[in-house]
């Protein structure tokens, strides 16, 4: 391994393995070689990787610095053989690290001075193990004796075992809490430099040189506070503790609030010792899992529900025992609907349940968190209930889950669509443009109904990983709105917490930091500044191309966070999670959140489900940051392999940053931000509008001339078993998770070079006819479909008049209005799109949805356009919900339409008439004749129409095909 290879990684701890486990590999065959020529050539391999261990074993406590230093003389002056059974043993210590809850107990001290390593079972050999760094200039031999006195704090019933990893700097400090993942708990020591001793120019991604001029600047006091806040930027979850030699009343009072605890030197060490079991072990806790498992273990008399309870209705069974076999009898014994017993409600938690989802709001950074039973769908609707009523207006991605319109529609609200830029060669959508929301809102605000606009809805990361910068969306949309409320669907970002790149663009982490930006006097220095340049009523025009800064006195920090923690993290099915940070939730939320909670949650959860949540949770916080960088690593491998292969090259290609973000959104203008470098990805996630997941490999198979659900169903499934959910017509993603292995991504490299081989062996056999076929088929991929659609409008009659027009609908009034005999009819295609050329508008009656690409082309209420006539027309998926070919669209009657509402009249009385259909209530029946919604809401918008053109211009335009 090459320094060169080195620099390709993005987890360091799998460098370091791998950088291991060659040096085995070189050293057990320079063994065994008899050619003095490849020996020496074997004997330049090591010491290559050994140079490059060199750089990165400092960071690690096993085998320590004595222990390499140990290994280097063995390869300088020890034998072949002494050699590589030392480095064996090494590498099986090091390997252990990686299996997760590592039994043994490692340190240099392990490494015998002949170079053979000792490995002692620990007292229970059920110890976990972890790291701890010390920040503190120390000799060898001061380091030595920490360690040594640490060890004999030890008793054989301790949960955890931990070794020390001793750096001397705060430059230092950083790399290590960068490349080691083990780490769980750091103490800092007055005692440090503000620069390393040692070449840190392979690790300089890891620096940040501001950071190191800060430390440089300041007292030993004010560093210390520094330190503490770029480490927990990094990784929050680990413990800090500080130990100092002066008043420690003093210095309690005024502390970084990241400090766990604060200890005085001379004190000994017994105290930080147990304080740093303790930090771990508060992670580690699982309160209800721990209570359900106690229970299950109880023996119990039901004379109420559940008749599997325990498994009695299971194991005494001549016919379905077989249950027992395939699922354990866990699973039985811990079905209960007891609530009580040591157990919880879910909807009244006062015990285990109610710690496990403090433990979730910790580690997730929110004020609240809640347990979900029934997936990210009922989340969504629960927030959406608790936040919104009757009238409020809604500004919502219309490309979001089915579950936010048809919980819109269940709460009354008045829903205003809001458009993501189009990529219509791959036929998907984007994220929503910042102009686009804050249009709409202005927009509402010139017809006089801002006071009425309630929520935000969007979704953060899209299926095809397109993440917002979430804090500055916010921060521009309280400058025209103080009070607006932020729904972020982050169904399958619950992951992104865990990595320090990808928690800037989470929604717990953006409230936090603007919750203190907006008490920083710079922010509010920046408010006072902008308020007099921009005057008493700037144009709107001025305010879209202004990055606006909210007013410190008036912005409210409303926050809710929808994960479903079993798309990405370990959960069982539907488990999800609800992460709230709302300043206005005890005044203005509480109850009705509660009711909202209490109407769309079981009254008999899952506890499974209930106890994977907690400790899915658990396994977050202590080891979330190696399993993202783990996740993030195998991705890139997998784009590495498919673009550098020389066969898929020819059939298949991974999109990139540059393909799916317009360069309009990429103010840094890094096409492939990760592949350019650590510091290159950070500043990308700084500045641009839009990013991109790297754990997301969109995959362009358009040149196979096969269409993106015949790929995924006959080629993948069928043939491979492998197994994805999101395809375009010209597209298949797949996605790199937690749990994804290095033998998996393999194995799928495998199946697409199959697939290749397949597609070359056909070509030498095809006809010209055959030819023909399958050049046109790639054509006809290759080329982009029909325009995606925007959204059209709302029908008059699901709309109420203002001045200026503006777009919002009301959907409940549309989608129950289908309820009434005789209100619907169902059109085919051809006779829509008649009707619809000559002048006739259609409404439809109900959502029409393709899979792919998955997003509802049609809604309740909305005018059907020939836009989206075409696309459905030219779409080429199989599935389509909400439409059936051979009957065509459900539309309504025109007879069936209310009447418009009209602007009141001079007294204040409406216009409009009401009647009834079967009982049904209705504004009045509608002829059909009053203006097009989409032209409408074009005037409301023709204000801001220049400023998106440039985007819209480059929304669908081809990038380079480089990597994410």
């Amino acid at each position: 391994m090459s320094e060169f290879s080195a620099q390709a990684y993005n987890a360091w701890w799998q460098a370091r393995l791998d950088a291991w486990s060659q040096v085995e590999e070189e050293a057990d065959r320079r063994v065994r070689s008899v050619d003095p020529e490849r020996a020496e050539a074997m004997t330049a391999a090591i010491e290559k990787d050994l140079e490059l261990l060199s750089h990165i074993e400092r960071y690690w406590a096993y085998p320590g610095k004595d222990g390499f230093l140990r290994i280097q003389e063995l390869f300088r002056t020890g034998g072949p053989v002494e050699f590589a059974r030392a480095v064996a043993q090494v590498k099986r210590g090091v390997s252990a690290d990686y299996s997760y809850g590592a039994t043994e107990t490692r340190s240099s001290s392990d490494l015998a001075s002949d170079g053979v390593e000792s490995l002692e079972p620990n007292g229970t050999g059920r110890q976990r193990y972890f790291e701890v760094l010390v920040v503190e200039r120390m000799t060898v031999e001061q380091e030595r004796a920490l360690r040594e006195d640490l060890r004999r704090w030890r008793r054989p019933d301790d949960e955890f075992i931990y070794d020390i990893v001793v750096v001397g700097s705060g430059e230092e400090a950083f790399v290590a809490m960068w490349l080691n993942p083990t780490i769980q708990a750091c103490v800092i020591r007055k005692r440090f430099g503000h620069a390393s001793s040692h070449d840190l120019s392979l690790l300089s991604q890891f620096l940040d040189p501001g950071v190191r001029d800060r430390l440089d600047r300041h007292t030993p006091r004010e560093r210390i506070d520094i330190l503490a806040d770029e480490l927990s930027e990094i990784r929050p979850e680990v413990d800090l503790y500080l130990m100092t030699e002066v008043a420690v009343e003093e210095v309690a009072g005024s502390l970084s609030p990241h400090f766990r605890r604060v200890f005085h030197a001379r004190e000994g060490l017994l105290e930080l010792h147990l304080s740093i079991l303790d930090g771990v072990a508060h992670r580690y806790r699982t309160p209800f899992f721990d209570a359900l498992r106690s229970y299950a273990h109880r023996p119990t008399g039901s004379f109420h529900a559940l008749p599997i309870g325990q498994g009695k209705s299971v194991v005494t069974s001549h016919w379905i025992n077989d249950m027992v076999d395939f699922y354990g009898l866990n699973i039985f014994l811990a079905e209960t609907s007891a609530t009580g017993g040591g157990l919880d409600s879910l909807l009244e938690p006062t015990g285990p349940l109610r710690d496990a989802q403090q433990l979730a709001s910790e580690a997730f950074g929110s004020t609240r968190s809640y347990f979900v039973t029934n997936g990210t769908s009922t989340a969504n609707k629960i927030v959406g209930q608790a936040n919104v009523g009757p009238n409020d207006i809604v500004l919502v991605d219309r490309n979001c889950h089915q579950s936010h319109h048809y919980g819109l529609m269940l709460a009354g609200a008045r829903v205003s669509y809001l458009d993501a830029y189009p990529l219509n060669e791959y036929a998907m959508y984007g994220a929503v443009p910042l102009t686009e929301i804050k249009g709409k809102l202005l927009d509402l605000k010139r017809a006089g109904k801002l006071d009425r606009v309630k929520m935000v809805m969007l979704t953060n990361c899209t299926f095809d990983g397109i993440l917002y910068d979430v804090q500055r969306v916010m921060e521009e949309c309280l400058a025209i709105k103080p009070d607006l409320v932020f729904l972020w669907d982050e169904a399958w970002f619950a992951f992104g917490r865990f990595h320090p790149v990808y928690r800037t663009r989470t929604a717990m982490y953006s409230a936090e930091r603007l919750v203190h930006r907006l008490r920083s006097p710079e922010l509010r220095e920046r408010f006072e500044e902008q308020a007099a340049a921009l005057g008493d009523d700037p144009d709107d025009e001025t305010l879209l191309t202004t990055r606006l800064v909210p007013d410190p006195d008036r912005a409210r920090v409303r926050v809710y966070a929808t994960q479903s923690t079993h798309k990405t993290l370990t959960s069982l099915r539907q488990g999800s999670m609800i992460h709230v940070f709302d300043q206005d939730f005890s005044g203005k939320v509480a109850e009705a959140f509660h009711e909202a909670y209490m109407a769309h949650t079981s009254t008999s959860p899952n506890y499974q489900i209930l106890a994977s949540l907690d400790i899915g949770r658990r396994q977050a916080a202590l080891e979330g940051y190696e399993l993202v960088q783990k996740q993030l690593e195998f991705a890139m491998r997998l784009r590495d392999a498919i673009d550098n292969h020389p066969l898929l090259r020819k059939y298949m290609r991974c999109l990139s940053t540059a393909d799916l973000i317009p360069e309009a959104y990429r103010p840094s203008g890094i096409s492939q931000p990760l592949r350019s470098g650590l510091r290159n990805m950070i500043n990308a996630w700084d500045h641009d509008e839009f990013v991109l997941d790297p754990s997301r490999i969109t995959l362009s198979i358009a040149a196979t001339g096969i269409d993106g659900a015949t790929f995924k169903s006959e080629q993948l499934m069928d043939r491979f078993g492998i197994q994805i959910n999101k395809t375009s017509r010209n597209t298949v993603l797949f996605m790199t998770n937690i749990g994804t292995s290095r033998s998996s991504v393999a194995y799928l490299i495998e199946a697409l070079v199959s697939i290749a081989r397949d597609l070359e062996r056909k070509f030498d056999e095809m006809s010209p006819w055959e030819f023909d076929a399958h050049r046109r088929a790639v054509a006809r991929l290759t080329a982009a479909s029909a325009p995606l659609p925007n959204f059209g409008g709302f029908h008059e009659a699901f709309r109420e008049p203002s001045d200026p027009p503006t777009p919002e609908g009301d959907m409940r009034k549309a989608f129950f209005g289908t309820y009434a005999d005789g209100a619907c009819e169902y059109v085919l295609q051809a006779n829509v799109e008649e009707r619809v050329r000559a002048g006739e508008k259609l409404v439809s009656a109900t959502f029409v949805t393709p899979y792919p690409p998955g997003f509802p082309v049609l809604v309740p209420g909305q005018v059907i356009t020939e836009d989206v006539l075409e696309f459905m027309a030219r779409l080429d998926t199989p599935e389509v919900h909400g439409y059936q070919a051979e009957v065509g669209y459900r539309i309504y009657r025109g007879s069936a339409l209310p009447a418009p509402k009209v602007p009141s009249s001079p007294n204040g009385t409406s216009t409009s008439a009401s009647v009834s259909v079967d009982g049904l209530p209705m504004d009045g029946a509608g002829d059909g004749s009053s203006p097009e919604p989409a032209a409408v809401a074009s005037a409301a918008s023709s204000r801001r129409r220049s400023s998106r053109s440039r985007a819209g211009a480059v929304a669908g335009a081809k990038s380079a095909p480089d990597g994410a």
